[in-house]
């Protein structure tokens, strides 16, 4: 692949770098990027040039506006509302809950910055897959096989669907039964899967609409915890979790790291936009833009019975709060908010499943397909299939009393794993090539 591309769409990123050269500023253009291509020969990932690997789709139609909202989408899908109880569970305490709660803040944050440096580096859609493929090289295709077995096997999104279930037969008064949970999963993966291969633009508007939505919830939910502990509504003792919040606490380590797998699973989406920067207008520009904006959000975390609450915690703090019509209407806002996250991230899946058919990853019915836009042209339908299968697999698969902390652990320590080796490359990659 010519190396060229990185000297053009990062001009302005590496204009410090050209500077430095004494002769730059009297050669021209061709000449520079003939020196960027020398530079980078080897750091070209995969196999195709980077006009075969945009081509097709709907071009770059993801502003900041939508980045942005694509990162929030995720960050505030099922975690924010279905991960603390199982969380102060493990640690014991609300103290140490909350600490956790701050430490996967930071984490996340030294995580985006990570992923901006690559991203800026490499603009082009896939991630994690671009990352690994550029620094770890040998034995080739290596780290294209471990990273497709994680995102195809194990890149599923039935936890959301699951909880949109769940949440959309307490708002119906309905008894939650196994397959009548099941069917209802089943039927929104297969209902997101359409949506974006069959009409994209409109998957793209309900997608922001939905994060726009999630934004309005968790404000509600903020303002709700203050009045509370302001003391002005009918709960008894809003104060009660913050005297002696550290008693309890668990002296396990197992208990302490499994919690922050799940923290780090609320926090998750931060590195969204890496997977479709294919889609993204200037996209090194809006990525340092969108990043931080996505992620600087304020999460509120309240444990009103938390241990008790089972999958969902929001339900029932509004219960205590405002009673049982509530308790039912915030059911349906959490519902909206989990068929916004599988829309979210279905959206990005699909696009590195894309990717990673470019590369030629051996699938049935021919890599042709599965990297084609078919049928519109302009969205990746055969990528969301890929997406769709292991998805139904799991919501069918295990019995959905355990589904949601099950796929939590199956997805949170092998995406863990991989982020490791991406961080160590990028330290790895600023030793041996600082000028890139």
């Amino acid at each position: 692949m010519s190396a060229a591309f990185w000297s053009r769409s990062n001009n302005q990123a590496n204009q410090d770098d050209q500077d430095d050269r004494p002769s730059q500023s009297k050669i021209s253009d061709s000449e520079k990027d003939q020196i960027t291509q020398v530079d980078n020969a080897d750091l070209s990932p995969g196999e195709l040039t980077f006009e075969e690997d945009t081509a097709g789709g709907m071009g770059r139609y993801l502003g900041v506006t939508s980045c942005t909202l694509l990162i929030v989408g995720k960050i505030i899908g099922t975690g924010i509302f279905s991960t603390p109880s199982s969380i102060l569970s493990s640690v014991g305490s609300v103290g140490a809950s909350l600490m956790l709660w701050v430490l996967g803040f930071l984490l996340s944050f030294c995580g985006l910055f990570i992923w901006l440096e690559f991203g800026a580096m490499f603009p082009r859609s896939g991630g994690e897959k671009v990352y690994l493929e550029v620094v770890y090289r040998k034995p080739k295709y290596l780290a294209t096989v471990i990273f497709t077995v994680n995102a195809i096997i194990l890149g599923f999104t039935a936890a959301s669907c699951i909880v949109f279930a769940s949440n959309i037969l307490v708002a119906a008064g309905q008894a939650t039964r196994p397959w009548t949970e099941r069917g209802i999963a089943v039927g929104v993966m297969i209902f997101v899967t359409l949506l974006h291969g069959l009409t994209p633009k409109t998957g793209i508007l309900l997608m922001n609409v939905l994060s726009i939505f999630k934004i309005i919830v968790l404000l509600v939910v903020v303002i709700s915890g203050w009045v509370v502990l302001s003391g002005k509504t009918h709960v008894t003792d809003p104060y009660v979790n913050f005297r002696n919040a550290f008693a309890g606490s668990s002296t396990s380590s197992n208990d302490y790291a499994t919690a922050t797998f799940k923290v780090l699973y609320a926090y998750s989406g931060w590195s969204n936009v890496n997977y479709v920067m294919n889609n993204v207008r200037n996209p090194v520009r809006t990525l340092k833009i969108a990043g931080p904006l996505g992620l600087a959000r304020q999460d509120l975390h309240l444990f009103e019975e938390i241990g008790a609450s089972g999958v969902t915690v929001a339900a029932l703090f509004f219960k205590n709060v405002f009673g049982s019509v509530a308790e039912r209407a915030l059911s349906v806002f959490v519902a909206l908010s989990a068929l916004g996250n599988v829309i979210t991230v279905t959206f990005a899946a699909s696009r590195v499943n894309q990717e990673l058919a470019k590369e030629g990853i051996p699938l049935p019915f021919g890599n042709k397909f599965w990297a084609s836009n078919w049928p519109t042209g302009k969205s990746p339908l055969p990528g969301l299939i890929i997406h769709l299968i292991p998805s139904i697999i799991v919501i069918i698969g295990p019995p959905p009393a355990v589904a949601y902390p099950f796929i939590l652990d199956m997805e949170g320590y092998p995406q863990q794993i991989i982020n490791f080796f991406v961080v160590i490359g990028l330290f790895w990659l600023r030793w041996k090539k600082p000028n890139v």
